[in-house]
């Protein structure tokens, strides 16, 4: 049964490893015919896409938490779509789905799960699957109150604080009582996380020091540090940690992600010694069974007006590569989608 019959399919594919820098010339839009689908299979029309710094190292060779995007394949990456053919009655025509469906404009899709295709609950906006219902919201609920475990007392610090992550977390913070401060990188993005997501200060690292920065708003130290980041303003962080901080290593944007050593290390680590802090990295998919608490507390959140989601929109599949790029610009104001 189908609600249409596409015949082609245009798909962005890894030609080569990136060598630092822009990927996108590592990228190839191909056409191929559809193949008619499987047993149980359902074909969707890829509508959004989710860009995420962690797709930038799924293109490198080395290890990661996920085995590399092989050469030759269609990029990894979640989505939502409609469904518009199908072969399985638990996903019928007409139904908005969410799940790995990668960089193009067809998907077929079988397995429901993690890494496989759902349907989108009643009465939430698809895209939304992508960011607060999604990786983003899972990655900063866990992180916050998992690792962070900040309380109404503390002082909580998150970097990329305009970020698809950051500002979750940083939100959620606020919503336990603690005073939150957020780093950003530009005047709009400092005033977006301070007027729309409700933070108590925002340090622009382009243009203020933010060490002196952090001496002034937490004269008492940094009880939780959310970092999405890592380089300078990790080492900032663990400067002006409380005794027994607590820093989230949740990202490490300033990186790169190309698969080499950054260059510079955390110098200071010592300070954690000298602190009694500690320092704990994670992956949301550790927290499976806790997913319903989760989603659970965020549509909570969310219902009542206490989580804002700020989104940047690219036009069509051939501009993920590029908007890939721009999250290490810091081009994205939140969310990073693509409208396929």
């Amino acid at each position: 049964m189908a609600a249409d019959s596409p015949t082609r399919n245009r798909r962005c594919v890894l030609t080569k490893r990136p060598q630092g820098g822009s990927v996108a010339s590592c990228f190839e839009m191909q056409e191929e015919q559809l193949s008619p689908l499987g047993r149980g299979e359902a074909r969707v029309r890829v509508e959004w896409l989710s860009i995420d710094p962690t797709q930038r190292g799924w293109l490198n060779p080395g290890p990661n938490y996920r085995a590399p995007v092989g050469l030759g394949e269609v990029m990894r990456g979640a989505g939502v779509g409609t469904v518009v053919e199908t072969d399985n009655e638990t996903l019928p025509v007409g139904a908005k789905v969410y799940g790995e469906l990668g960089w193009q404009t067809f998907a077929a899709a079988s397995a429901s799960g993690l890494f496989g295709v759902n349907i989108v609950p009643e009465g939430i906006e698809p895209r939304h699957m992508l960011s607060v219902f999604g990786t983003n919201g899972l990655t900063a609920y866990f992180g916050m109150t998992e690792i962070g475990r900040p309380s109404s007392a503390d002082t909580v610090l998150v970097s990329a604080a305009a970020g698809a992550t950051g500002s979750i977390a940083a939100q959620i913070s606020s919503s336990l009582g603690c005073r939150t401060i957020g780093i950003a990188g530009g005047q709009e993005k400092c005033e977006w996380v301070r007027e729309s997501a409700g933070l108590d200060a925002c340090i622009d690292y382009k243009s203020d020091n933010v060490a002196q920065a952090l001496n002034s708003l937490a004269p008492g130290g940094i009880d939780v540090y959310f970092d999405n980041v890592g380089g300078e303003l990790l080492e900032a962080a663990v400067d002006n940690l409380a005794d027994h901080g607590r820093i989230v290593l949740c990202g490490a944007v300033a990186t790169g992600y190309d698969g080499g050593l950054p260059a510079t290390g955390l110098r200071n680590y010592m300070q954690l010694g000298l602190r009694r802090a500690r320092m704990e990295g994670f992956v949301f998919f550790d927290y499976i069974e806790r997913f319903p608490e989760a989603l659970a507390h965020l549509s909570g959140m969310f219902g009542r007006g206490e989580l804002k989601v700020a989104e940047t929109i690219a036009e069509g599949v051939d501009a993920a590569p590029g908007a890939l790029d721009g999250l290490f610009t810091g081009a994205n104001l939140g969310k990073q989608l693509v409208r396929v």
